[in-house]
């Protein structure tokens, strides 16, 4: 008799992400691979951006949707199918569904942006308004699956899914075949793990480096109790991988496959938009300039070339905004402060000379003149202002205090 131990199936392989590929074969653009010269200088060797921000519905998550709802039974597809998303799935199911002929309902939190609801509808699906966080709106889709025996669509919980976000990484491979580290947000993890499958079974020496928002990092704690935890209340900018708790099967890849996850902050999120806006010519969410926040954080830390995944680009324009000005603050482009002068005619425009001569560009002016701290003629300015970077912002306070200026930062 053999008492030999099976070797268990992985739940997903290479053959899958093969097969999926096929699938989606005219379905999903083969994006873009693009070089950034900018972050070639900084990190010493050549690094690429893998444009999932172009492909249809603006993220990588028709990928999985499409591959996951084409394998239901026709039986299934009968029923129809239904997802819970605050934008990106919401967008891939939609479009899936309305490719393949399936009837699909999609819940999305009440403060979803008015252009992700839009998207959606455009794209077929029915949209419901549930909850106000994502986790509430989740369990009013599983609800109605339960009620109509629809099919629940996971974002990232599914080998389905998991080999339809795989075939990115067979892209990557055909597209820069002398890639040496691949970095790839991560939240639940579905789009690290089907890129982990796909490229470390061709290429195990290929390094593959997971980026999560420090303040939604579900998967260092989950890592190192080697079973997935739960984060409380998960909060960042970067609402593609504000995930509280890391998939299932998604995890057993990740903690097999994927050699390091590491995090950023919000000034490192905002700073790689900024730049990807700036210097690539390329709209990406926050989630997806996470693995150039953490190319940015350690540029030394990745031997190259490297492909840096932008997973997506349906930002709103709210967002974006405030976003940008972040990524200005962090990179020293604002200054704030606050002095005193003599309230009396022309005393501002005075003020202003001196920034004019420096080149400083005035956002927002405010006045104080009723503080008790403040003299009888006494007004306190707070100056809001435009610079080109630390440097400049050192000159600016320089001219104000050469000038006879209190400068109170």
């Amino acid at each position: 008799m053999n008492h030999r131990k099976s070797v268990p199936v992985p739940p997903v392989t290479l053959d899958d992400v093969r097969g999926a590929q096929k699938m989606l074969t005219g379905v999903a653009r083969v994006t873009a691979m693009e070089g950034s010269r900018h972050l070639t200088q900084l990190v010493g060797a050549p690094v690429h951006f893998k444009c999932e921000n172009l492909q249809r519905t603006g993220s990588f998550k028709l990928r999985g949707a499409y591959v996951r709802i084409a394998g239901l039974l026709p039986e299934e597809r009968a029923a129809g199918v239904v997802a819970a998303s605050a934008g990106n799935h919401a967008q891939g199911v939609a479009l899936a569904s309305a490719l393949l002929g399936v009837r699909a309902t999609v819940f999305m939190p009440k403060g979803a942006p008015l252009p992700k609801i839009s998207a959606t509808r455009d794209y077929g699906a029915e949209v419901r308004l549930h909850g106000q966080v994502v986790d509430e709106t989740l369990a009013a889709a599983q609800e109605y699956a339960a009620q109509t025996g629809a099919v629940f669509i996971h974002p990232f919980d599914h080998p389905d899914v998991i080999a339809g976000q795989g075939t990115v990484g067979l892209e990557v491979l055909e597209q820069c075949p002398e890639v040496r580290t691949i970095l790839v947000g991560v939240g639940g993890g579905g789009l690290a793990a089907g890129i982990a499958v796909a490229v470390k079974t061709l290429r195990p020496d290929v390094r593959i480096v997971g980026v999560q928002a420090a303040g939604a990092a579900a998967y260092p704690p989950s890592l190192a109790a080697g079973r997935p935890v739960a984060v409380e209340n998960p909060a960042t900018m970067a609402d593609g991988i504000r995930v509280g708790r890391p998939g299932e099967v998604p995890f057993g890849i990740v903690e097999e496959l994927v050699d390091e996850v590491r995090t950023v902050s919000e000034d490192e999120l905002s700073t790689a938009l900024l730049l990807c806006l700036e210097r690539a010519k390329l709209v990406v969410e926050p989630a997806g300039a996470s693995p150039v926040a953490a190319l940015l954080s350690e540029p030394g830390a990745f031997e190259g070339p490297v492909v840096a995944v932008l997973s997506g680009g349906n930002v709103d324009p709210v967002l974006m905004q405030r976003v940008l000005r972040h990524g200005m603050a962090a990179q020293g482009r604002y200054l704030a402060v606050r002095l005193r002068l003599t309230d009396r005619p022309g005393a501002l425009a005075k003020m202003l000379g001196v920034l004019s001569v420096v080149d400083a560009n005035v956002l927002d002016v405010s006045h104080v003149r009723t503080d008790p701290r403040l003299g009888l003629t006494e007004a306190e300015v707070e100056l809001h202002l435009e610079t080109k970077g630390p440097a400049h912002c050192v000159e600016v306070e320089d001219a104000l205090r050469a000038a006879g200026y209190l400068v109170m930062g």
